[in-house]
């Protein structure tokens, strides 16, 4: 089960993961690769490296939740394999709930059903640790309880269980990854941005660095890169169709200390730092039990080092920051928004 001479999707492809997914995916020489994207949050910048490396990469700004537009894509493209991140992300979903339930629950049933009709070959689907809600128990593993939070973590959770049906059902061939928190280059720095990005550019901006709620909170980090790969390992694997599999670090980390390291790195460690009202259906525990992912595909990745740290702050410090009012404002007009 390999990549090379493969006929590749990535959903999301513009986007945080997704870009480094079709970064990763080009090193296994397929036949053609494909991204589809919205561009809400994605960016054509994030796949100038990959469009340097690999010319023939085909773009496509489409709605992947557009059944018709996706099996035209998938039948022109002869695409076999589909990685699909596409997604609306939690915080929109705290100001969009409908629209971003509707969206992400249309993306998984739109590939299901190209998988039922043998349109694709495999599906490789995106899920979010969001989906557990907060921990019961940690290290949360793959059987921890689905007690979504947020309209987000309840889209993914309900798509998890749309694939999984579809699999019982039908017999695609499918595996579900749930990525915890990543962290690195390309992530959204704009509206709807994490913590990361959110606190450089406030430091940038001289600004104060906000902590919702009390900063105890913990979240189990990842760098993109160790994810990306496990999705490429995923697929490589056949004994993970049909399972959930965690991709974590196994180690939790609180917002209080992340902000802290951060500033750190930064070189400006007594930057003020204030905290302000909760996140709405924000967890408060979060740490993956990644034992299934090493038993099936090797994974064993390191923890926030020094060096990913500072890669991602550099890659925020070097950038511009789109304007949040324009991005929703090219949303709305294309129509993404109510």
């Amino acid at each position: 089960m390999k990549l090379k001479g493969k006929h590749v999707l990535v959903t999301g492809g513009a986007g945080f993961i997704g870009s480094h997914l079709v970064d990763r995916i080009i090193q296994e020489d397929p036949a053609s690769l494909a991204a589809v994207d919205n561009f809400f949050l994605g960016r054509e910048e994030n796949l100038a490296e990959a469009r340097r490396r690999y010319p023939d990469l085909s773009i496509y700004r489409l709605d992947a939740a557009d059944l018709p537009a996706m099996r035209d894509l998938v039948e022109a493209e002869k695409i076999e394999v589909v990685f699909n991140l596409a997604v609306i992300p939690l915080p929109t979903s705290l100001k969009y709930p409908a629209w971003t339930v509707n969206a992400n629950i249309g993306i998984a049933l739109t590939f299901c059903e190209l998988a039922r009709w043998g349109a694709i070959g495999t599906l490789i689907h995106s899920s979010s640790s969001e989906a557990y809600g907060t921990a019961q128990y940690v290290p949360m593993d793959e059987h921890h309880p689905l007690n979504p939070r947020t309209p987000y973590a309840a889209s993914k959770s309900g798509g998890d269980q749309l694939i999984h049906s579809y699999w019982r059902t039908f017999n695609i061939d499918t595996a579900i990854v749930r990525p915890f928190n990543n962290f690195g280059p390309r992530q959204n720095p704009g509206t709807f941005a994490g913590i990361i990005p959110i606190v450089v550019q406030r430091v940038r901006n001289g600004l104060p660095v906000e902590i919702h709620g009390d900063g105890e909170q913990t979240r189990d980090y990842i760098y993109v890169r160790d994810t990306v790969d496990a999705f490429v390992r995923v697929y490589e694997e056949p004994a993970t169709r049909g399972k959930v599999i965690n991709i974590a670090t196994g180690q939790e980390i609180t917002m209080n200390v992340l902000v802290e390291r951060l500033l750190k790195v930064m070189g400006v460690p007594n930057h003020p730092v204030v905290h302000v009202q909760a996140r709405p259906g924000d967890v408060r525990r979060h740490c993956g039990d990644i034992r299934l992912a090493h038993e099936l595909i090797g994974f064993n990745p390191p923890v926030i080092t020094e060096e990913s740290l500072k890669e991602t702050i550099d890659y925020y410090m070097q950038i511009t920051v789109p304007g949040s009012r324009g991005m929703l404002r090219n949303a709305i007009s294309r129509g993404r928004l109510p």
